[in-house]
């Protein structure tokens, strides 16, 4: 069974990812559906709890199958990533520090587009970007972009 919050490590995580959606939007001909963002948002705390927590069934469940990851390498290639491969790093039970928060959502009937942000701390700040897709009634995250950058030392 999976333990969802491990108090050591997250107390209240999932109360500082839901309450730190800055800015929730949609297409101003459509009325903002309170329930779909809060769906959205369980989707993205799967996986901000699933990186945290050492859960990799938790967050395998808040992607698609087949999804990859995208970033630039440092000799500005594009890396392209495994989905599979990425959730294979997490090892269950293996808890770390990150603290990630929801930036944004804007979504539009079934297709979503949100943004956080994941810190690893002492060492840097990850900045994700997902696309996202209810299918089968569910958010499924089915592309996600980041960046990162150190972490400013006279913020710490």
């Amino acid at each position: 069974m999976m333990n969802r919050l491990k108090p050591r490590c997250c107390a209240g995580l999932l109360g500082l990812v839901m309450a730190s959606c800055s800015h929730v939007s949609q297409d101003a001909s459509t009325p903002i559906s309170s329930s779909e963002t809060r769906l959205i948002e369980e989707t993205l705390t799967d996986y901000i709890e699933g990186t945290s927590l050492g859960t990799p069934d938790q967050l395998r469940s808040a992607f698609h199958p087949d999804f990859n990851l995208y970033a630039v390498n440092p000799d500005n290639s594009l890396r392209i990533w495994s989905g599979q491969d990425y959730i294979s790093d997490f090892k269950v039970g293996e808890s770390n520090n990150r603290v990630g928060k929801i930036l944004s959502i804007d979504f539009e009937q079934d297709v979503a587009v949100a943004k956080a942000e994941v810190t690893i701390p002492g060492s840097r700040v990850f900045t994700d970007y997902f696309l996202l897709v209810k299918y089968e009634d569910q958010w499924r995250i089915i592309h996600k972009s980041y960046t990162s950058r150190p972490i400013d030392e006279t913020l710490k």
